[in-house]
């Protein structure tokens, strides 16, 4: 029997081809891919203002599996984690305060997106301690050039090491703020550049500049996480507190009080969305309705849904969404809308109607903190922070007599604000009481001169029955170097927000009907910690006068072009042609002539003026010498008067 021939060599090279398709195929099927979502949150407030908070998050498998290109996820960023080694990073532009007395201290919202003034930025890195500071100064010049600001301020003396006072770690995080950096929209551009589809699709289109910045708080934050095994996360979130304009033009009023303005996405800015961003995983709005407005509308006897009693919704939501706190209460009611149901030819805009006056007050902290100054004078002063207890503690825990609340305070002071940690006092209810009574855990690393500034980190344990305490450290102010003091010396310097953290209490929110498969990112962040900023302090410092370099030079110069102007002209004059001119002016006589002829440094004839030539001269060069002298004083004594 004849065997099978061999088949060719181009259906084997074929053969090849397809089972190494398949491998990569199913090796790819194995791969998460990366994925983006956008989700949008609209809130009312107390105080007749709009909450808008924007929340994009893009994730990229680790690095192993996809190599160095991206789909989806900004190259920048990727690069920026390899490089530098950092496993989480959180950076913060924010324009304004966060009111924690109107819109909220204890919802998920307020204390994880409020952020203080100006820039933050903290990091943790991977990497040997002896390497961390050199990391974090290149990855702050890194960072200053990718979103056009001056985050490279924070490379030497204004950045800290806290141990826990901010985040528990293993001294390989770094902390830094730029109260004064300003916020505009060269911040925002390359901020939306991360994005896929940037703002020209999806919810990222409604960010329309001049809606954005005109609001009373607006809060940019890039914050991600990566790992060898889960890959990088990263997060946007933007938040912006506006004040909507009423739908029909006017405030509407009865006898219970006044009604709350109603708006929608197109009055709030200024345009509606035309659908979701195409490569987006999922696109969602959220409205969420208040605990308090919930509170009302249960006592009323009516129902939730998004066309009740008090309010009305423009469009029904696909699905209504009941938020319980840790006491499985209901604590507010989300409204969700799928962006992915409407297009250009049909855009979505929603908004909410009032229909009936309603007045009430988000869940606030567990204390009000503030903080000043205190004293007058450019020597010395103290800083004062000050607790105003809210009774929250007895909503949740009850009354009881025995019980305690930690309080965390983490602090960063530059260097020339010199602070004496001795002197700390502290007053509860005005009384005072010894440290060891209230302080259980103290970290102080103290400043070093133009090198790095003072960190505080306190846990404190006051008493559940205190209604206020006020904490109050002594400092020196120091001097400059004319070099280092800012353009805008006059108005002072700035001393950071402080965080206070409160780790008994958390802002866990629950969502039960929510299906784990389609979850929302925005909820998912939802179980935070409660914590508030203070304000950030203005210290005014002992300033130089800076003009006087320039009366110094004015002076100087005045005098030597005096000087050598006269100089010049003796060492230069023409001798010859003045004796000619003499010669024509000697048939001129009387005073005046002769006068004339002396103001003008002419020489005269001795038969003339009665004098020989050398005893003029000699007169003259006097005469210079005291007027210029003259001249000087003059210009002295009315340049210290003005």
């Amino acid at each position: 029997m004849v065997p099978p021939s061999p088949p060719p060599a181009s259906i084997l090279f074929t053969r090849l081809v397809l089972l190494f398709l398949l491998a990569a195929a199913a090796w790819a099927s194995a791969v998460p891919p990366e994925e983006f979502t956008e989700e949008l949150l609209l809130r009312p407030l107390p105080d007749r203002k709009a909450l808008s908070h924007f929340y994009f998050r893009s994730f990229a498998p680790p690095a192993a599996s996809v190599g160095r290109h991206h789909h989806l996820f900004p190259k920048a960023i990727s690069q920026l984690v390899k490089k530098y080694h950092i496993s989480e990073l959180e950076l913060s532009f924010t324009q304004g305060r966060w009111n924690y007395e109107q819109w909220g201290g204890f919802d998920p919202m307020s204390t994880s997106n409020a952020k203080p003034p100006g820039v933050e930025l903290w990091a943790v890195f991977d990497l040997p301690l002896s390497e961390i500071d050199a990391t974090w100064k290149n990855l702050t010049h890194t960072l200053s050039g990718l979103f056009c600001a001056s985050i490279n301020f924070l490379e030497s003396t204004s950045f800290s090491a806290p141990r826990w006072g901010f985040k528990s770690n293993e001294g390989n995080l770094r902390y830094g703020a730029l109260p004064r950096e300003a916020v505009c929209t060269e911040n925002l551009t390359p901020w939306l550049k991360l994005l896929p589809c940037r703002d020209k699709a999806g919810i990222a289109s409604l960010l329309y500049r001049p809606s954005i910045y005109k609001g009373y708080y607006h809060s940019q934050k890039l914050k991600l996480r990566s790992s060898q095994s889960l890959g990088i996360i990263l997060d946007q979130t933007l938040t912006v507190v506006l004040q909507p304009n009423t739908i029909n033009g006017k405030q509407l009023h009865s006898s219970h009080g006044q009604l709350q303005p109603s708006w929608s996405m197109r009055h709030l800015f200024n345009r509606k969305l035309s659908g979701k961003c195409l490569v987006s995983k999922s696109s969602r709005i959220f409205i969420e309705v208040d605990k308090g407005i919930v509170d009302k509308i249960n006592k009323s006897g009516s129902d939730l849904s998004w066309n009740n009693e008090f309010f009305v919704l423009s469009n029904g939501p696909d699905r209504l969404i009941k938020d319980l706190n840790d006491l499985e209460v209901q604590s507010s009611s989300i409204y969700e809308y799928d962006v992915s149901n409407y297009s250009e030819e049909k855009p979505f805009d929603v908004g909410i109607t009032w229909k009936l006056p309603l007045t009430w007050s988000c869940t606030p902290s567990p204390f009000h903190v503030s903080r000043f100054l205190m004293g007058s004078g450019n020597e010395r002063g103290s800083i004062a922070l000050s607790f105003t207890s809210t009774n929250l503690h007895k909503k949740i825990f009850g009354s009881p007599n025995d019980c305690s609340i930690k309080a965390i305070i983490f602090q960063i002071v530059p260097w020339y604000v010199k602070v004496y940690y001795h002197s700390l006092e502290i007053f509860i209810d005005g009384n005072r009481k010894t440290v060891s009574d209230v302080v259980d855990k103290i970290h102080v690393t103290p400043s070093e001169d133009k090198l790095l500034p003072g960190t505080l980190e306190m846990l404190l344990r006051f008493p559940c029955s205190m209604q206020s305490a006020t904490l109050t450290l002594d400092f020196d102010k120091g001097f400059l170097h004319i070099d280092e003091y800012p353009p805008d010396a006059n108005q002072g310097f700035d001393i950071p927000s402080a965080l206070v953290s409160f780790p008994e209490f958390n802002s866990a929110r629950n969502f039960p009907e929510t299906d784990p498969l389609l979850g929302s990112p925005l909820l998912e962040n939802f179980q935070v910690s409660v914590k508030s900023y203070t304000e950030v302090l203005l210290v005014p410092l002992t300033t130089p006068d800076f003009s006087m370099p320039y009366n110094v030079i004015t002076f100087t110069c005045t005098i030597l072009a005096l000087y050598f102007g006269s100089l010049l002209n003796a060492l230069r004059r023409r001798i010859g042609e003045e004796e000619r001119e003499l010669k024509k002016t000697a048939t001129m006589h009387g005073l005046i002539p002769l006068l004339l002829a002396k103001l003008r440094g002419q020489k005269v004839d001795a038969a003339l003026s009665g004098s020989s030539p050398e005893s003029t001269g000699s007169k003259k060069l006097l005469f210079k010498v005291v007027f210029v002298a003259v001249a000087a004083v003059l210009f002295h004594y009315f340049s210290n008067n003005s």
